[in-house]
Protein backbone atom coordinates (compact mmCIF):
# COMPACT_ATOMS: atom_id res chain seq x y z
CA UNK A 1 0.00 0.00 0.00
CA UNK A 2 1.35 3.42 -0.98
CA UNK A 3 1.79 6.18 1.58
CA UNK A 4 -0.70 8.48 -0.14
CA UNK A 5 -3.74 8.22 -2.38
CA UNK A 6 -5.79 10.58 -4.55
CA UNK A 7 -9.31 11.65 -3.63
CA UNK A 8 -11.37 12.91 -6.56
CA UNK A 9 -14.65 14.72 -5.93
CA UNK A 10 -17.04 14.94 -8.89
CA UNK A 11 -19.92 17.40 -8.49
CA UNK A 12 -22.31 17.61 -11.46
CA UNK A 13 -24.87 20.36 -11.86
CA UNK A 14 -27.58 17.70 -12.36
CA UNK A 15 -28.17 13.97 -12.93
CA UNK A 16 -25.92 12.65 -10.16
CA UNK A 17 -27.24 9.12 -10.73
CA UNK A 18 -26.20 9.13 -14.37
CA UNK A 19 -22.74 10.39 -13.44
CA UNK A 20 -22.45 7.61 -10.86
CA UNK A 21 -23.37 5.09 -13.52
CA UNK A 22 -20.77 6.50 -15.92
CA UNK A 23 -17.96 6.86 -13.39
CA UNK A 24 -18.42 3.26 -12.28
CA UNK A 25 -17.81 2.15 -15.85
CA UNK A 26 -14.51 4.05 -15.73
CA UNK A 27 -13.63 3.09 -12.16
CA UNK A 28 -15.18 -0.30 -11.22
CA UNK A 29 -14.31 -0.03 -7.53
CA UNK A 30 -15.93 1.60 -4.50
CA UNK A 31 -17.38 5.06 -5.15
CA UNK A 32 -18.84 7.04 -2.25
CA UNK A 33 -21.89 9.21 -2.88
CA UNK A 34 -23.18 12.29 -1.07
CA UNK A 35 -26.29 14.32 -1.82
CA UNK A 36 -24.41 16.34 -4.44
CA UNK A 37 -21.12 14.61 -5.27
CA UNK A 38 -19.23 11.41 -6.03
CA UNK A 39 -16.00 10.66 -4.16
CA UNK A 40 -13.43 8.39 -5.78
CA UNK A 41 -10.27 7.24 -3.97
CA UNK A 42 -7.38 5.65 -5.79
CA UNK A 43 -3.65 5.17 -5.42
CA UNK A 44 -3.34 5.63 -9.19
CA UNK A 45 -3.50 8.80 -11.29
CA UNK A 46 -7.10 10.05 -11.46
CA UNK A 47 -6.56 12.44 -14.39
CA UNK A 48 -8.35 10.10 -16.86
CA UNK A 49 -11.37 10.08 -14.51
CA UNK A 50 -11.44 13.88 -14.44
CA UNK A 51 -11.37 13.95 -18.23
CA UNK A 52 -14.05 11.25 -18.37
CA UNK A 53 -16.38 13.22 -16.10
CA UNK A 54 -16.00 16.38 -18.16
CA UNK A 55 -16.53 14.50 -21.42
CA UNK A 56 -19.68 12.89 -20.04
CA UNK A 57 -21.09 16.28 -19.06
CA UNK A 58 -20.80 17.31 -22.72
CA UNK A 59 -22.44 14.07 -23.87
CA UNK A 60 -25.36 14.52 -21.48
CA UNK A 61 -25.82 18.14 -22.54
CA UNK A 62 -26.15 17.01 -26.17
CA UNK A 63 -28.42 14.04 -25.45
CA UNK A 64 -30.75 15.78 -23.00
CA UNK A 65 -30.79 19.19 -24.64
CA UNK A 66 -29.85 20.99 -21.46
CA UNK A 67 -26.70 22.52 -20.00
CA UNK A 68 -25.00 19.95 -17.76
CA UNK A 69 -21.72 20.96 -16.14
CA UNK A 70 -19.39 19.24 -13.69
CA UNK A 71 -16.86 20.44 -11.15
CA UNK A 72 -13.92 18.25 -10.12
CA UNK A 73 -11.41 18.55 -7.29
CA UNK A 74 -8.42 16.33 -6.56
CA UNK A 75 -6.61 16.03 -3.22
CA UNK A 76 -3.64 13.87 -2.27
CA UNK A 77 -4.12 12.35 1.18
CA UNK A 78 -2.42 10.05 3.63
CA UNK A 79 -3.40 6.47 2.88
CA UNK A 80 -5.87 4.65 5.11
CA UNK A 81 -7.90 1.52 4.64
CA UNK A 82 -10.75 3.41 2.97
CA UNK A 83 -12.12 0.29 1.28
CA UNK A 84 -12.72 -1.24 4.70
CA UNK A 85 -14.34 2.02 5.82
CA UNK A 86 -16.59 2.00 2.75
CA UNK A 87 -17.64 -1.59 3.35
CA UNK A 88 -18.45 -0.78 6.94
CA UNK A 89 -20.82 1.92 5.71
CA UNK A 90 -22.68 -0.34 3.25
CA UNK A 91 -25.46 -2.40 4.78
CA UNK A 92 -27.87 -4.89 3.19
CA UNK A 93 -31.21 -3.57 1.97
CA UNK A 94 -34.53 -5.31 2.53
CA UNK A 95 -37.39 -4.50 0.14
CA UNK A 96 -40.46 -6.67 0.61
CA UNK A 97 -39.43 -10.25 -0.04
CA UNK A 98 -36.05 -9.24 -1.50
CA UNK A 99 -32.84 -8.97 0.50
CA UNK A 100 -30.00 -7.24 -1.35
CA UNK A 101 -26.58 -7.69 0.19
CA UNK A 102 -22.91 -7.18 -0.79
CA UNK A 103 -20.50 -10.09 -1.08
CA UNK A 104 -18.89 -9.36 2.29
CA UNK A 105 -22.23 -9.84 4.10
CA UNK A 106 -24.39 -12.97 4.53
CA UNK A 107 -27.77 -13.82 2.96
CA UNK A 108 -30.92 -13.76 5.08
CA UNK A 109 -32.94 -16.89 5.71
CA UNK A 110 -36.46 -16.85 4.32
CA UNK A 111 -35.78 -14.06 1.80
CA UNK A 112 -35.07 -13.89 -1.92
CA UNK A 113 -31.39 -13.04 -1.59
CA UNK A 114 -29.67 -10.95 -4.27
CA UNK A 115 -25.91 -10.51 -4.01
CA UNK A 116 -24.79 -7.23 -5.59
CA UNK A 117 -21.61 -5.31 -4.87
CA UNK A 118 -22.31 -1.56 -5.10
CA UNK A 119 -19.02 -0.95 -6.90
CA UNK A 120 -19.95 -3.03 -9.92
CA UNK A 121 -22.60 -0.85 -11.56
CA UNK A 122 -25.47 1.44 -10.73
CA UNK A 123 -28.32 -0.33 -8.98
CA UNK A 124 -27.54 -1.93 -5.63
CA UNK A 125 -30.88 -1.40 -3.91
CA UNK A 126 -29.67 1.52 -1.83
CA UNK A 127 -31.06 4.25 -4.07
CA UNK A 128 -34.76 5.09 -3.81
CA UNK A 129 -35.38 4.38 -7.50
CA UNK A 130 -33.91 0.87 -7.36
CA UNK A 131 -35.68 0.04 -4.10
CA UNK A 132 -39.06 1.23 -5.39
CA UNK A 133 -38.59 -0.76 -8.61
CA UNK A 134 -37.93 -3.85 -6.51
CA UNK A 135 -41.17 -3.09 -4.63
CA UNK A 136 -43.04 -2.77 -7.93
CA UNK A 137 -41.57 -5.99 -9.32
CA UNK A 138 -42.47 -7.83 -6.14
CA UNK A 139 -46.04 -6.61 -6.36
CA UNK A 140 -46.77 -6.92 -10.07
CA UNK A 141 -44.49 -9.47 -11.80
CA UNK A 142 -45.94 -12.97 -12.11
CA UNK A 143 -44.37 -16.36 -12.78
CA UNK A 144 -44.12 -16.94 -16.53
CA UNK A 145 -44.15 -13.23 -17.44
CA UNK A 146 -41.76 -12.07 -20.14
CA UNK A 147 -39.85 -8.99 -18.98
CA UNK A 148 -37.47 -6.52 -20.60
CA UNK A 149 -35.14 -4.49 -18.36
CA UNK A 150 -34.19 -1.33 -20.27
CA UNK A 151 -31.02 0.28 -18.90
CA UNK A 152 -30.29 -2.81 -16.81
CA UNK A 153 -27.16 -1.50 -15.04
CA UNK A 154 -26.08 -4.16 -12.54
CA UNK A 155 -28.99 -6.39 -13.55
CA UNK A 156 -30.56 -6.27 -10.08
CA UNK A 157 -34.12 -5.67 -11.31
CA UNK A 158 -33.97 -8.46 -13.86
CA UNK A 159 -32.50 -10.80 -11.25
CA UNK A 160 -35.39 -10.01 -8.91
CA UNK A 161 -37.90 -10.69 -11.68
CA UNK A 162 -36.16 -13.96 -12.60
CA UNK A 163 -36.38 -15.07 -8.98
CA UNK A 164 -40.16 -14.64 -9.27
CA UNK A 165 -40.22 -16.88 -12.33
CA UNK A 166 -40.15 -14.30 -15.13
CA UNK A 167 -38.32 -14.81 -18.42
CA UNK A 168 -35.91 -11.86 -18.54
CA UNK A 169 -34.20 -10.04 -21.40
CA UNK A 170 -32.10 -6.95 -20.77
CA UNK A 171 -30.26 -4.14 -22.52
CA UNK A 172 -28.05 -1.17 -21.69
CA UNK A 173 -26.24 1.40 -23.79
CA UNK A 174 -23.12 0.87 -21.64
CA UNK A 175 -21.13 -2.25 -22.63
CA UNK A 176 -19.65 -2.60 -19.13
CA UNK A 177 -23.15 -2.67 -17.64
CA UNK A 178 -24.06 -5.48 -20.05
CA UNK A 179 -21.01 -7.43 -18.91
CA UNK A 180 -21.70 -6.81 -15.22
CA UNK A 181 -25.36 -7.77 -15.55
CA UNK A 182 -24.37 -11.10 -17.08
CA UNK A 183 -21.91 -11.73 -14.25
CA UNK A 184 -24.47 -10.83 -11.59
CA UNK A 185 -27.12 -13.11 -13.09
CA UNK A 186 -24.61 -15.97 -12.98
CA UNK A 187 -23.51 -15.02 -9.46
CA UNK A 188 -27.12 -15.26 -8.28
CA UNK A 189 -27.83 -18.48 -10.22
CA UNK A 190 -30.52 -16.86 -12.36
CA UNK A 191 -31.17 -17.37 -16.04
CA UNK A 192 -30.83 -14.39 -18.36
CA UNK A 193 -32.30 -14.60 -21.84
CA UNK A 194 -31.09 -12.17 -24.47
CA UNK A 195 -28.99 -9.17 -23.52
CA UNK A 196 -27.61 -6.54 -25.84
CA UNK A 197 -25.80 -3.22 -25.95
CA UNK A 198 -28.44 -0.72 -26.97
CA UNK A 199 -32.01 0.07 -26.01
CA UNK A 200 -35.62 -1.01 -26.49
CA UNK A 201 -35.82 -0.58 -30.30
CA UNK A 202 -33.44 -3.52 -30.76
CA UNK A 203 -35.83 -5.90 -28.99
CA UNK A 204 -37.31 -8.59 -31.22
CA UNK A 205 -40.64 -9.06 -29.45
CA UNK A 206 -43.22 -7.56 -27.09
CA UNK A 207 -43.16 -8.24 -23.36
CA UNK A 208 -45.64 -8.68 -20.53
CA UNK A 209 -43.57 -6.26 -18.46
CA UNK A 210 -41.09 -3.55 -19.49
CA UNK A 211 -38.99 -1.98 -16.74
CA UNK A 212 -36.97 1.21 -17.26
CA UNK A 213 -35.15 2.82 -14.34
CA UNK A 214 -33.38 5.68 -16.12
CA UNK A 215 -34.22 9.41 -15.74
CA UNK A 216 -37.37 11.26 -16.66
CA UNK A 217 -35.93 13.14 -19.64
CA UNK A 218 -34.72 9.92 -21.26
CA UNK A 219 -37.98 8.13 -20.45
CA UNK A 220 -39.87 10.86 -22.31
CA UNK A 221 -37.58 10.55 -25.33
CA UNK A 222 -37.94 6.77 -25.61
CA UNK A 223 -41.61 6.61 -24.56
CA UNK A 224 -42.80 5.39 -28.00
CA UNK A 225 -40.20 2.58 -27.98
CA UNK A 226 -41.13 1.47 -24.47
CA UNK A 227 -44.83 1.38 -25.35
CA UNK A 228 -44.15 -0.48 -28.60
CA UNK A 229 -42.29 -3.24 -26.73
CA UNK A 230 -45.10 -3.67 -24.19
CA UNK A 231 -47.87 -6.15 -24.99
CA UNK A 232 -51.49 -5.04 -24.98
CA UNK A 233 -52.57 -5.47 -21.38
CA UNK A 234 -48.93 -5.50 -20.31
CA UNK A 235 -47.20 -3.38 -17.71
CA UNK A 236 -44.65 -0.58 -17.83
CA UNK A 237 -42.63 0.07 -14.66
CA UNK A 238 -40.88 3.44 -14.93
CA UNK A 239 -38.48 4.96 -12.43
CA UNK A 240 -35.73 7.53 -12.06
CA UNK A 241 -38.44 10.22 -11.96
CA UNK A 242 -37.92 13.26 -9.76
CA UNK A 243 -41.12 14.74 -8.34
CA UNK A 244 -40.43 17.90 -10.36
CA UNK A 245 -40.56 15.81 -13.55
CA UNK A 246 -43.60 13.71 -12.67
CA UNK A 247 -46.07 15.83 -14.63
CA UNK A 248 -43.97 15.44 -17.79
CA UNK A 249 -44.04 11.65 -17.43
CA UNK A 250 -47.79 11.71 -16.79
CA UNK A 251 -48.19 13.57 -20.07
CA UNK A 252 -45.83 11.34 -22.08
CA UNK A 253 -47.53 8.16 -20.85
CA UNK A 254 -51.03 9.59 -20.49
CA UNK A 255 -52.46 7.14 -23.03
CA UNK A 256 -51.75 4.30 -20.57
CA UNK A 257 -53.66 3.36 -17.42
CA UNK A 258 -51.78 4.45 -14.29
CA UNK A 259 -52.05 1.65 -11.73
CA UNK A 260 -49.80 2.92 -8.95
CA UNK A 261 -47.24 5.56 -8.02
CA UNK A 262 -44.57 4.70 -5.44
CA UNK A 263 -42.99 7.72 -3.73
CA UNK A 264 -39.68 7.55 -1.88
CA UNK A 265 -38.46 10.97 -0.84
CA UNK A 266 -38.31 13.10 -4.01
CA UNK A 267 -38.28 10.07 -6.36
CA UNK A 268 -41.26 8.47 -8.10
CA UNK A 269 -41.81 5.05 -9.65
CA UNK A 270 -44.92 4.65 -11.78
CA UNK A 271 -46.65 1.46 -12.90
CA UNK A 272 -48.79 1.67 -16.05
CA UNK A 273 -50.93 -0.80 -17.98
CA UNK A 274 -51.10 -0.67 -21.77
CA UNK A 275 -54.72 -0.87 -22.81
CA UNK A 276 -55.78 -4.00 -24.67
Amino acid sequence: MKDTYFELTVTPSAHLDLFLDRMQTLFPEAIETTDTSLIIRSEEDVTPLVEGAKAYAKILSERLGEAVTVETAVEEKENVDWIAQYREAIRPVEVGDFYVYPSWESPKEGKRNIMIDPALAFGSGHHETTASCLEAIGGFVQKGDTLLDVGCGSGILGIAAAMLGAEVDACDTDPLAVENAQKNFALNDQRLGKIWEGSAPAAEREYDVVVANIVADVLRMIAPDLKKRTKKGGLLILSGILDTKEAEIDEAFGDLELLKTIARNEWRTKIYRKQG
